[in-house]
């Protein structure tokens, strides 16, 4: 194997859940001159997380070998929202939240793409195209894909299996993402598995409607413990504009079955240091002391080698005051439970009047990460809380 094919071979193994049609056919068109690449990033937030970060990386590998970049931010699909299986309809975003989520996207996804020089990364909005749209264009695109193949998608199965309602603009979201394909003419899509079902749908509407060929690499997901994948409403999600203190903390907070797959995906670490770190827990090294290595390389990614050994210091000073606990009380709980129930019944709290007023005040968050603000909020995942000012508690699920 040459040393290209070595290279190529690594850049689809590492981070990568699944290639489709296969990694022959990528290897193929990696080989070939310069070939189009892309990402499509909804502006749901007002900054990139780490779960994008992931994906960035593997376009900057991309980038380097002389492939072309594009960055799409999903302005017009934003506004219809992709369709989620844990609730019943997302909430449209309007046009000004977009504008404003979106506006630093471009400087955070610099920290890994070269948006200058003499193959830059490009950026582009699907409004461009997707508000052109006619209603005959939409409805040529539609006669493109049947009810049934929507209804493979995982999430629409489970809202029938559960009797939930799907919204007709939810089939939608598919197509349109599909087609920002088309739009560009590209040669191969990047995205979380997770989105699997809407990049193999713009492979399809690519194939029929342009007759070219496009390959779909879907990268691992950053999850917990139970597989959940980290997100805004669990308070666990890292964002890229978070400070050095808070990125690190929010990283001390995961659960150590997360620390192999942190330094995989979120890390500059070799296949063979990732592999030294999986036989360092399995030979029993303390699970906190990798973790902490695994937030300074983190931090400095993102803040620098500076910051990082700052963010390092403070959190172990934290520690040494007993502002955080070696060992935190852990109570065992089902998925999905309430969190006030939980601390009545646990006797943490003595009181729901009790429970809302910590709630109006900050006083509960996850520990080294967001306050928790909503009283009906419910435990998907293992979460290490701040209760008050000095109690600690870990619910496992």
């Amino acid at each position: 194997m040459s040393m290209k094919e070595s290279n190529l071979d690594e850049i689809l193994k590492r981070g990568v859940e699944n290639i489709f049609p296969n990694k022959e056919m990528a290897q193929k068109i990696l080989q070939h001159k310069k070939q189009k690449f892309y990402l499509g990033i909804d502006p749901t937030g007002p900054s990139l997380h780490l779960g994008h970060a992931i994906n960035l990386r593997k376009l900057a590998e991309l980038q380097k070998l002389g492939h072309k970049i594009i960055l799409v931010v999903g302005d017009f699909t934003a506004m219809i929202g992709d369709p989620t299986g844990k609730d019943i309809i997302r909430k449209p975003l309007s046009a000004k939240e977009i504008t404003e989520n979106a506006k630093n996207y471009q400087n955070q996804a610099a920290v890994f793409l070269n948006f200058e020089g003499e193959n830059p990364a490009e950026i582009r909005y699907n409004s461009d195209w997707l508000s052109k749209m006619s209603m005959i264009q939409l409805l040529d695109l539609a006669a493109h894909m049947t009810v049934e193949q929507m209804l493979k998608r995982d999430m629409f199965e489970e809202r029938m299996k559960n009797e939930r309602p799907i919204f007709i603009h939810e089939f939608l979201y598919p197509l349109l993402q599909g087609y920002d394909s088309v739009a560009l003419e590209v040669d191969g899509e990047l995205g979380g598995n997770d989105q699997t079902f809407n990049m193999l749908v713009g492979r399809q509407l690519l194939k029929q409607i342009k007759n070219q060929e496009k390959i779909v690499i879907a990268m691992k997901l950053l999850v917990d413990s139970t597989g959940k994948k980290m997100g805004k409403s669990e308070g666990n999600m890292v964002r890229l504009d978070d400070g050095p203190n808070e990125m690190f903390g929010k990283v001390m907070s995961w659960t150590d079955e997360m620390i192999v797959v942190g330094f995989e995906l979120c890390t500059d670490f070799s296949e063979a240091d990732v592999e030294k770190i999986k036989n360092m827990l399995k030979e029993g090294t303390n699970p906190r002391d990798l973790k902490e290595k695994l937030a300074m390389e983190i931090v400095k990614i993102y803040h620098g080698e500076e910051a990082a050994e700052k963010a390092v210091l403070a959190f172990s000073a934290a520690f040494q005051k007993g502002e955080i606990p070696d060992h935190i009380e852990a109570f065992k709980i089902k998925k999905g439970a309430n969190l006030g129930e939980i601390l009545l019944e646990q006797k943490i709290i003595k009181s729901k009047t009790e429970f809302t007023r910590l709630i109006n005040e900050g006083a509960i968050s996850v520990v080294g990460g967001a306050k928790i603000t909503d009283r009906n909020f419910q435990i998907e995942e293992p979460l290490s809380l701040k209760i008050g000012k000095k109690r600690f508690i870990k619910l496992e699920i």
